[in-house]
């Protein structure tokens, strides 16, 4: 199974269930063997950093840590929206080693001819 799975996630901890639905998607789409990237926007770029997905969402259901873990070890990677993380005065430093900050233009690239299978967060 080759076909590319794309999440764009553009909320935060703010809403840490949506985050938490947008990482079980992407972690089964990585899982099954998909390319698969999540296209971070708005406060979801700060997912992207060193210990800012903590906690559990919702109560009894996986970690954000767990989950970001899952998501490395099966290939999965961020795409970070340089607008969104530059507007928020974020360290490029802080950025996780499955993370990149990557414009529209590299996105679709990635997605190439063949298309994605796409959820939007």
């Amino acid at each position: 199974m080759a076909n590319k799975a794309l999440i764009n996630l553009n909320t935060g901890l703010e809403d840490a269930e949506t985050v938490t639905v947008a990482l079980l998607v992407a972690v089964a789409a990585a899982e099954e063997g998909r390319p698969t990237r999540m296209f971070l926007t708005k406060e979801a770029v700060r997912l992207a950093t060193n210990g800012v997905a903590v906690g559990t969402a919702p109560e009894n259901g996986p970690s954000l840590p767990d989950l970001l873990k899952r998501y490395a070890d099966a290939g999965g990677a961020f795409f970070v929206c340089p607008v969104c993380f530059n507007a928020r005065q974020l360290d490029e430093g802080t950025l996780l080693d499955n993370a990149q900050i990557t414009g529209t233009v590299p996105l679709w690239e990635w997605i190439g001819d063949e298309g994605a299978t796409t959820f939007s967060y």
